[in-house]
């Protein structure tokens, strides 16, 4: 099964053995559609995005290169011909196929807006946090769309703090929880 992580390095795995995807803009394609959540990004997004304000002459015929190396590499028994299952052709651009499962990030918001008992939202934040490996998307972090995406997944990950010190205060955790909220506290203090 393919797996994707963003939540710290990002890689690509394929049942545990990570995937080659290229230099830094090849692999910043993958990231943006991503990040896009299974929505196509156009073409002419995914340009000006990869080179602000300056994309080389041959930008189309490169980003039409990128995804086929990436096809390659995240579906290597498909056929040349043979229609993509992974990263799609989805007019007017492409666009990132997979389950929720497979896509950190992607778990990691679903169970941020989970809901349930004391018990359960505590399971859901402990697993929720457990997923963070480092900074979200660093190696893209000059990038506008990734510094964007980064913001928000880091904000997700303060909520998911706060709701598991919420549930742990319920059931009875406050001990427990003493280490981490004076750290959360101490990094955030304009946070209520």
């Amino acid at each position: 099964m393919l797996t994707f992580t963003a939540l710290g390095p990002f890689h690509a795995w394929s049942d545990g053995v990570p995937l080659d995807l290229g230099g830094q803009r090849q692999r910043a394609v993958l990231a943006r559609l991503l990040v896009a959540g299974g929505r196509a990004v156009p073409v002419h997004t995914l340009i000006d995005e990869l080179w602000p304000g300056d994309p080389p002459a041959q930008a189309l015929s490169t980003i039409q290169g990128y995804v086929s190396r990436l096809r390659r590499a995240l579906e290597p028994g498909r056929a040349p011909r043979e229609e993509a299952e992974v990263l799609i052709s989805a007019a007017p651009g492409y666009a990132l196929r997979a389950a929720t499962e497979q896509v950190d990030s992607w778990r990691f918001e679903s169970l941020v807006k989970s809901e349930g008992t004391s018990a359960q939202v505590w399971a859901a934040m402990e697993s929720a946090l457990g997923l963070w490996r480092g900074p979200a998307l660093a190696e893209f972090a000059e990038l506008t769309w990734a510094a964007t995406e980064a913001g928000r997944l880091e904000e997700l990950r303060l909520i998911a703090v706060e709701r598991r010190a919420d549930a742990g205060l319920a059931l009875g955790r406050a001990t427990s929880l003493v280490a981490d909220l004076e750290a959360h506290a101490s990094a955030h203090p304009l946070r209520s």
